[in-house]
């Protein structure tokens, strides 16, 4: 007698018309620029159904469902029936990021395998100036930094200019703008009001890393690998905007940045220096307590200097983007990463047999 498919449910969390859907009723032609790729980007629910077609691809029972901000609808996913694992695509609830870790306890509740990062890691990465403490603990090197709960801040602060100010509790770039990196005094009061108005405390003002921007994934637990890195080309960036990832040039197909930033991978990065990011990461990834699969964003100085900027647990899983990207140069096509994924839970749940796995 033949195992039964391994059950699993893919739970996101949608509510309201998708930003993305917009776009489709946008002309590229009314832009006042001519855009490198397609405006008409995937929307968050399309994405949603690529990751569960591909696990049924995969050979997995699959249930895709839509929790839409309701506890109850979000149990009843857990229980009825209840799954053999589940592929946590929740990233926040009741409109509250923060609330991601406690999603991610209701599965430890259910003594349910689950794929990603557990609370702890979730809530670490979430307080970006506790994140930078853990890594420099640990020997991680970060960019100096002040975490500031008003917008009051001495001359003589010891840090040394450009500096990049941020929400200290956001995630996705968010707050993140062309106006982000200061020069002087006056500038950075400024845009700690701004910050701190907007967004609230705190606000985490570092030290800008003048060089190359990469990002690092890392998949897998025992032992963790490091994806080919993918590196930032700034060359086409307009002389007014710094060269960081900022939120437009992240997420907003209708802003000319994000045309004029491009994606490099594998990085083109010496051997000797390649190793020790791949080192750092690594030991980010284990002190943070990430698992499965987490993203993490490096600055390279100018002197092949490596400075781990954020620790990213459970990021995109858009295939051809960001963290897919890399494991696709890896070698690993978007539905093998995602069976590998799922793997990971279920191993460490111990609760499936592996002939079910087919």
């Amino acid at each position: 007698m033949s195992e039964q498919p391994v059950t699993v449910a893919v739970l996101y969390n949608q509510t309201g018309e998708d930003e993305y859907a917009k776009l489709r009723d946008v002309d590229p032609a009314t832009l006042d620029f001519k855009p490198e790729y397609n405006i008409h980007v995937a929307t968050s629910e399309e994405e949603y159904e690529a990751v569960a077609k591909a696990l049924k691809l995969g050979g997995f029972r699959v249930r895709l469902v839509n929790v839409e901000e309701n506890t109850r609808k979000l149990q009843r996913a857990l229980s009825q029936p209840r799954p053999d694992v589940v592929f946590n695509l929740i990233e926040h609830f009741h409109d509250n990021a923060q609330l991601e870790t406690s999603v991610a306890g209701l599965y430890e509740l259910y003594k349910l395998p689950y794929t990603g990062a557990p609370p702890f890691a979730l809530s670490l990465c979430q307080r970006k100036g506790l994140t930078k403490q853990v890594l420099l603990a640990n020997g991680v090197p970060t960019p100096r930094y002040r975490l500031l709960q008003i917008p009051k801040i001495p001359r003589r602060h010891g840090l040394r200019y450009p500096l990049i100010v941020k929400p200290a509790r956001e995630d996705a770039s968010s707050g993140v703008t062309k106006e982000s990196v200061v020069h002087d005094y006056d500038e950075l009061k400024g845009r700690l009001e701004r910050v701190l108005q907007e967004f609230g405390p705190p606000a985490l003002v570092e030290e800008y890393i003048d060089g190359r921007e990469l990002h690092v994934s890392v998949l897998g637990n025992n032992p963790p690998i490091v994806l080919p890195m993918i590196e930032f080309d700034f060359s086409e960036v307009p002389e007014d905007h710094p060269r960081i990832i900022s939120f437009a040039a992240k997420w907003n197909p209708l802003e000319e940045i994000f045309h004029r930033v491009h994606s490099v991978c594998p990085a083109k990065v010496p051997k000797r220096i390649r190793r020790k990011i791949e080192e750092i990461c690594l030991e980010a990834y284990r002190v943070t307590g990430c698992r499965d699969y987490a993203r993490i964003d490096v600055r390279l100085s100018k002197r092949n200097k490596a400075f781990v900027l954020e620790v990213n647990p459970n990021p995109d899983l858009t295939e051809g983007v960001s963290f897919m990207e890399s494991a696709e140069k890896g070698g690993m096509s978007f539905q093998q990463t995602l069976r590998m994924i799922v793997e990971y839970a279920i191993e460490r749940g111990g609760t499936v047999s592996k002939g079910a796995l087919g």
